[in-house]
């Protein structure tokens, strides 16, 4: 071997010192490469370039006019600029272009794919200028005038795909000409930005500083003559416009000489430009361009915070680190190297604007356009990317570079103002004249950063950020007039909330006496009130009206509706506040008002006192040691909490002697009453059998003790069994179940034919465990989750309600549900954990539709109970192992190998079947939210697709005892018999567990008539109960489960056949899919006939599946449930 060159030894130290793994140092190469341009596409670019170049020479000259006088355009191009007002001084003709230079990233190496933009500076001859050019737009419209007459003329070549103007960075001021070359395919790869630029010299640099004004009052409001004594008020926007155009080569050679000799400057930029693309900040007014964060890194260089040794890798950081720390709107930076008196000083610059950084010439400032609000996002998202890249448990490259952050996702809560010439009423009320002058009309540009002070003022405390998505004017035809400044569409804004504090319902204010206090009376208006303090101070307060959980969440909304209303003038019916659209879905009940969250706390505080009583019990032999739920219930995720309810007699059979309900065949079926399942630990004792069925015995005669005790003790309403005992209290219904912790062991012994005793798991000690140990501790671990962080529970509830929707509730278990949302909140990376539930929700469609399945484990980690070294076991022994583990494979704390809560499903199948749903389900939500003019029915992604099923068993909605949670509610609704009531004692027990749909989809599953196989090969259900004896109405005895023992064995099932789907919360169609396996013909065999007939095929006897006989037992089966059968033929065929 040779031993490593010093290069390869500075490589290695680098890897181990910065990156976490070699990995990550691979994974950018990898990137850099694919979005660098290749030589062969520069080489085509470079010809274009050249050809455009002999073009713009040969351009024919005009005659001299007046400014106003434009005849002389011919029909087909249209100045690219909003002459508002219309009339203005000067002359213009149009002379060849003195010099034509490409500047900007194209020539720096620092242009990155997909968007490949190549800026040509187009010098204007001196002589097409007059004295007062920089007064009241003339420069701008002798610039638009001179790029109107390139377009036209370069519109007739044969050489370019498309000619169109476009708004440099959206701004109004600044017209750019767009040319993209012939072919379909070349004209994706390059887009050539013509700007037209001044001659060097024409204009003396002192016109142009912050303070100057050089847009006329007078002038801008049409009026004849000046007033007398008025000054002019400064127009540092529109002077930065002018001035950045003369600086555009003396930038290039800055940008040039720091990029000599500095190959990670490139890598670095194109590092950069990809996380500020992903973060939706680099394109609009007012955003963080390339070319500005270019700069910045020329910036650290000049500064010394960056050296010319430094990788692409040590680049990203050391710019992430800088911003992360610098404040921009507060403490400016500059360029300027030898300071000039006569220059501007930085505090001029932040005088005139809210964000500054300052060119090497001085004069310009960078960041002119962009909102304060707009540089705190940044500054959050590097100090937020920098806390990543340090977190060794994140797979950065994966966070930082590949995923987007749309603003839907980012922010717990959006609105957007719907629409924008609101804003013109809005500048007049707050009186932002000069802001009007300064930004040629547009009264977007000029009323945004008002908007967001305002509002960043009304949620302080409540809101981390305030933000606002970019104003963007797409590029338009020369023949079409430019785009009005209402053309950029609804604007959006996203707020990110510090968790304790978004929901509160006070705003304290100063003391009434304090001379601040007239200031908070001002700004909240008619909302504050004086009010007295329990530590008897009298202030200014203002209470915002909120019962519910729910509505406390968007206390926020009626904050930014009050304040736009009486600062703004912008009506309510402008603003579309899409925070929590998506929680009607899982409100229940009559008076819709909140989102069940009230019910939960009051389930677990009954559920709290239970335990109190278990614990407090006299008379047991043994002591209860522990009482633990597992009900989703008592971890907050249960999708429609059980209310408390007390039965009405009358629609019920009574069965006196045992003080039992019935449901009564007249009447609808009861309210579904969930069971609230609790584990209740008996001390260990050496009376303990060693035997499994003795130890059943023994808890059995704990159930009816427990059941007699809590009677004589507490008067609870109880019904023992072997298995459980059912406790009435507060209008729940409670499921004790008596656990002794050494059961699973002995469930796990095995004699071996030898004699000896082993130990192994088997399948009854393993349903234990889980149901005793891991249940409860996953529980407990979610429920400590929810205290953490207040959205995780309703999130989790949209999830499975989601879910559900998609008739997947069976195929996929509550607890996996519940465990992919817990990873959403530990592990949110790039975000912040969610703090509404709809923000939640979004991200858990992007984290089943994107996670890698196939590849990688979902490790959550509860309680931060895995270490770093646990982690990378885990993945690798993850990859070791992959083919013998589940699909989806979740590991946690305690279940690191085996993933239990995925072990049986979901099917590799139904995974890709969920995939599919989640990414269409997301795109169509984000489409809709993001769109406020169209209707928002966002319960479109909870109706499921039923084109793809093959049979549609329609069900008869009297019988479905959850018809109230069904996605869209229903128009009317059937007594339930049972009335909300949490104080009832003694009651008559009532009808526990008990849904129609689910035993009638456990009988379909379960029941195929085996004995077609033992020669009688079809006889319709019907008459094999007539046979058999059996008079009995069918759908009530297999619905009751009074069958103990079934018809037929269960161990044959329609579930050789088909797969069967449903809504269990109030679905009124069960969806079939028949397996194709079974549809293919097979020899005729006596044992192999289940739900089969006989055909010849080839003269040879085979059987296919008789789908006639099917149906009408899934018919028979379900009588008075099933209202209708619909086959769907055309799906299918023998």
């Amino acid at each position: 071997y040779k031993p490593p060159t010093s290069e390869e030894l500075s490589q290695l130290k680098e890897t181990e010192d910065l990156f976490h793994s070699s990995l990550l140092r691979l994974q950018i190469e990898e990137l850099l490469k694919e979005v660098t341009l290749k030589e062969t596409k520069k080489k085509k670019i470079d010809a274009f370039l050249h050809e455009i170049n002999s073009l713009l020479s040969a351009i024919p000259e005009t005659p001299e006019t007046e400014l106003t006088d434009q005849a002389w355009l011919p029909e087909g191009v249209k100045v690219p600029f909003l002459q508002v007002p219309f009339s203005v001084k000067g002359r213009f003709r149009f002379l060849s272009p003195a010099e034509l230079k490409v500047v900007g990233s194209y020539l720096l190496g620092t242009c990155i794919k997909p968007e490949i933009n190549v800026d040509v500076a187009v010098t204007m001859p001196r002589e097409i200028f007059q004295d007062k050019d920089n007064l009241n737009q003339r420069y701008h419209r002798k610039r638009a005038l001179y790029l109107a007459h390139i377009a036209q003329h370069l519109s007739k070549e044969k050489l370019f795909g498309s000619v169109k103007f476009a708004y440099m960075n959206s701004n109004h001021l600044k017209p750019i000409l767009l040319l993209r070359p012939q072919g379909s395919k070349d004209e994706k790869m390059v887009t050539v930005r013509l700007h037209a630029c001044p001659a060097p010299g024409l204009f003396k640099p002192s016109r142009f500083y912050p303070s100057k004004n050089n847009v006329r009052t007078a002038w801008f409001m049409e009026q004849s003559t000046p007033k007398e004594g008025a000054p002019e008020p400064p127009t540092p926007h529109y002077n930065n416009s002018i001035i950045c155009d003369t600086v555009l080569l003396s930038h290039l050679h800055f940008l040039s000489s720091a990029a000599a000799d500095f190959p990670g400057m490139k890598d670095g930029l194109a590092l950069l430009k990809v996380w500020l693309n992903q973060r939706q900040l680099s394109k609009g007014l007012g955003c963080f361009s390339g070319f500005l964060v270019s700069m910045l890194v020329a910036y650290l260089l000049m500064k010394r915070k960056i050296v010319k040794m430094m990788s692409g890798y040590q680049v990203l950081r050391s710019t992430l680190q800088f911003l992360a720390t610098t404040d921009l709107s507060v403490t400016g930076i500059s360029l300027a190297k030898d300071v000039d008196a006569s220059l501007p000083v930085l505090d001029d610059f932040h005088q005139a604007f809210e964000v500054v950084f300052v060119d090497p010439s001085g004069l310009v400032n960078l960041c002119a356009d962009m909102t304060a609000s707009k540089y705190h996002q940044v500054q959050f998202e590097a100090k937020r990317s920098m806390e990543i890249l340090d977190d060794r448990t994140v797979d950065g490259f994966q966070v930082l570079l590949m995923t987007t952050k749309p603003m839907l996702r980012a922010f717990d809560h959006v609105f957007h103002l719907k629409h924008v010439s609101k804003l013109q009423g809005a500048c007049k009320k707050m009186q932002l004249l000069n802001e009007l002058m300064d930004r040629g009309g547009n009264y977007v540009a000029a009323a945004l950063p008002f908007v967001v002070s305002l509002l960043a003022r009304g949620l302080a405390g409540r809101a981390l950020l305030v933000t606002h998505s970019l104003p963007q004017i797409s590029e338009w035809p020369i023949d079409a007039e430019p785009p009005k400044h209402k053309d950029v569409g609804p604007l959006t804004f996203g707020l990110l909330f510090v968790p304790e504090f978004a929901a509160g319902m006070l705003e304290k204010g100063p003391q009434a006496d304090h001379p601040e206090a007239l200031d908070f009376r001002t700004f909240w208006g008619e909302k504050s009130e004086l009010r007295r303090f329990q530590d008897g101070s009298i202030c200014e307060a203002v209470v915002w009206q909120a019962d519910t959980v729910c509505q406390k969440r968007l206390i926020p909304e009626q904050i930014v509706r009050h304040l736009l209303k009486l600062h703004m003038d912008i009506p309510e019916s402008s603003i579309c506040y899409t925070g929590a659209l998506l929680e009607s879905v899982i409100r229940t009940g009559q008076e819709a008002s909140g989102t069940g969250e009230e019910a939960m706390v009051s389930v677990v505080c009954s559920y709290d006192d239970l335990s109190r009583k278990l614990w407090n019990l006299k008379g047991l032999p043994l002591t209860v040691t522990a009482v633990q739920g597992v009900h989703p219930a008592l971890r907050y995720t249960d999708v429609f909490p059980p209310i408390p309810m007390k039965p009405i007699y009358s629609f019920h059979t009574r069965i006196r002697t045992k003080h039992l309900l019935l449901p009564s065949e007249e009447k609808p079926c009861p309210a579904y009453i969930a069971p609230l399942k609790i584990v209740c630990h008996m001390e260990g004792s050496g009376q303990w059998p060693q035997d499994k069925e003795a130890i059943k015995r023994i808890k059995a005669a704990f159930h009816l003790q427990l059941a007699e005790l809590l009677q004589q003790q507490h008067q609870l309403v109880c019904r023992p069994a072997v298995t459980h005992t059912d406790v009435y209290k507060d209008g729940y219904v409670f499921r004790l179940q008596v656990a002794y912790h050494r059961e699973p062991l002995i469930l796990k012994e095995v004699v071996t034919p030898e004699g000896m005793l082993k130990y192994q798991d088997t399948e009854e000690s393993r349903q234990l465990e889980l149901e005793t140990l891991h249940l409860p501790y996953l529980t407990s671990s979610l429920h400590g989750l929810q205290q953490q962080h207040p959205a995780f529970g309703s999130t989790c509830r949209l999830s499975k309600r989601w879910v559900s929707a998609q008739l997947l509730s069976d195929n996929i278990s509550e607890e996996c549900v519940d465990l992919l949302v817990a990873f959403l909140f530990l592990h949110p990376a790039p975000f912040t954990p969610p703090s509404s539930p709809q923000v939640g929700f979004l991200r858990f469609l992007d984290l089943l539709a994107t996670f890698d399945w196939k590849n990688n484990p979902l490790i959550v980690n509860l309680n931060a109970g895995l270490t770093d070294a646990d982690l990378t076991e885990i993945k690798n022994k993850f990859v070791a192992a992959r083919s013998r583990l589940p699909i989806m494979f979740i590991a946690t704390p305690k279940d690191r190998w085996s993933s239990m809560w995925t072990q049986e499903r979901p099917s590799a199948q139904i995974l890709q079947r969920l995939l599919v749903l989640a990414s269409e389900s997301l795109r169509a939500l984000e489409e809709q939210l993001m769109d406020p003019l169209n209707s928002q029915d966002v319960k479109m992604v909870f109706r499921p697709p039923l084109d793809f099923y093959d049979v549609l068993i329609h069900l008869n909605p009297n019988q479905i005892p959850r018809h109230l949670e069904s996605v869209d509610r229903p128009l009317k609704s059937f007594s339930r018999g049972v009335v909300k009531n949490s104080t009832a004692v003694k009651i008559l027990f009532p009808v526990v567990d008990y849904d129609p749909v689910q035993c009638y989809l456990q009988e379909l599953r379960e029941m195929c008539c085996r004995s077609w196989s033992d020669g009688v090969a079809v006889v319709p259900r019907r008459l094999w109960v007539e046979m058999k004896g059996w008079r009995l109405n069918q759908g009530r005895a297999l619905a009751l489960g009074c069958l103990a023992q079934p018809l037929f064995s269960t161990q044959d099932a329609f579930s050789d056949l088909a797969l069967f789907f449903y809504d269990k919360h109030g679905g009124e169609v069960i969806a079939v899919l028949w397996k194709p396996l079974s549809f293919q013909p097979q020899p005729f065999k006596v044992s192999s006939m289940k739900g089969r007939m006989v055909t010849t095929l080839n003269n040879e006897l085979v059987c296919i599946p008789n789908v006639e006989a099917i149906l009408e037992d899934f018919e028979v089966l379900g009588e008075g449930l099933v209202k209708s059968i619909e086959a769907r033929t055309e799906k299918w065929t023998i």
